[in-house]
């Protein structure tokens, strides 16, 4: 006996809804490069679609069968880049669910980047947290697409504020035991001064149109030479006097850290198109509060080129 389509039949309150799917699907996702291994994510997705008021509910089963074929897609080599996953997700879930106007996936990963420490080039790993989305809308039969890539890593902070406090100390002090001044500016050519640290966390993601490429591993290396310095899960002796020498040499305020992505966005990016999206996010984990400092930007790549172009006149 044929089972009745619950979900095609007249809901009672008819109101058409904004998301309906499943969230937090879990999914081990292996993207194929040419010529090397294949990078690993470990991926949560959540997939939504629109629904109309004349249904009483959406066939959820074909968002897995959707998620689950593409995955194999990209297992076997037809999805270069994690960077397509979602559009292409987002494009299949309208052929899957007729009845739908819009599709939205969205894309919360983990992968391990292997690195090597700055002075004794010891391999360790680190864990990058990489968000990506599409949005697809129904167009007489070509959809229109909109993706994002992002990506959260971690990096360290010094303050300028106290650092600057520090140095005005140490001057006095030197003055005092009749230390040369082209000495004392030598010195603190070579040596910066103390401050307090933080654990910085900094986010970036672009939103494009479909057709174009942003590559996920130039955002991460613009995420970690935005702050004052990279960190490292295992540090020699050597790497340890580095790493602090780095940050302090390059403190930064969290809103130094924005602008500075900001810049380096549009020095790597410049040529999308002017209404992509950016958003940029940092946090400091203060060490000497109990609050943490947050600053934030979200503009055009246009808004930001054209600030940036007013700023150097």
């Amino acid at each position: 006996m044929e089972l009745p389509d619950v979900q095609s039949s007249l809901p009672e309150v008819r109101i058409n809804l904004t998301r309906v799917g499943v969230k937090n699907v879990q999914k081990l996702v292996e993207v194929a490069r040419p010529g090397k291994r294949p990078v690993i994510f470990i991926s949560n997705f959540d997939v939504f679609v629109d629904l109309p008021g004349s249904l009483k509910g959406a066939n959820l089963s074909r968002n897995f069968e959707v998620i689950d074929d593409v995955l194999q897609q990209a297992i076997d080599g037809e999805v270069k880049v994690i960077e397509e996953l979602c559009s292409v997700v987002a494009r299949k879930l309208l052929d899957r669910h007729e009845y739908a106007e819009r599709t939205e996936v969205r894309m919360r990963s983990q992968f391990m980047v292997r690195r090597e420490t700055p002075v004794s080039e010891t391999s360790c790993h680190e864990v990058v947290n990489v968000h990506a989305s599409a949005i697809a809308q129904r167009n007489d039969g070509s959809p229109i697409i909109r993706k994002s890539i992002g990506a959260e890593v971690t990096g360290m902070t010094a303050c300028p504020c106290a650092q600057n406090i520090m140095k005005d100390h140490a001057l006095h002090v030197l003055e005092n035991l009749g230390v040369a001044e082209d000495k004392i500016d030598a010195f603190f050519e070579e040596v910066p001064m103390a401050t307090h640290n933080q654990r910085g966390r900094g986010f970036l993601c672009v939103e494009t149109d479909d057709d174009q490429y942003v590559s996920l591993e130039k955002i991460i290396k613009i995420l970690k030479d935005s702050m004052s310095a990279r960190i490292y899960e295992l540090l020699k002796r050597g790497d340890e006097s580095y790493v602090v020498m780095e940050a302090h040499k390059n403190a930064r305020f969290v809103e130094d850290c924005v602008r500075e992505m900001a810049r380096k966005v549009i020095a790597q990016f410049r040529d999308l198109p002017g209404d992509s999206v950016v958003t940029i996010k940092q946090t400091n984990e203060e060490s000497i509060h109990q609050h943490d400092a947050y600053a934030e930007r979200k503009a055009t790549i246009a808004e930001l080129v054209a600030e940036m172009d007013e700023g150097a006149l």
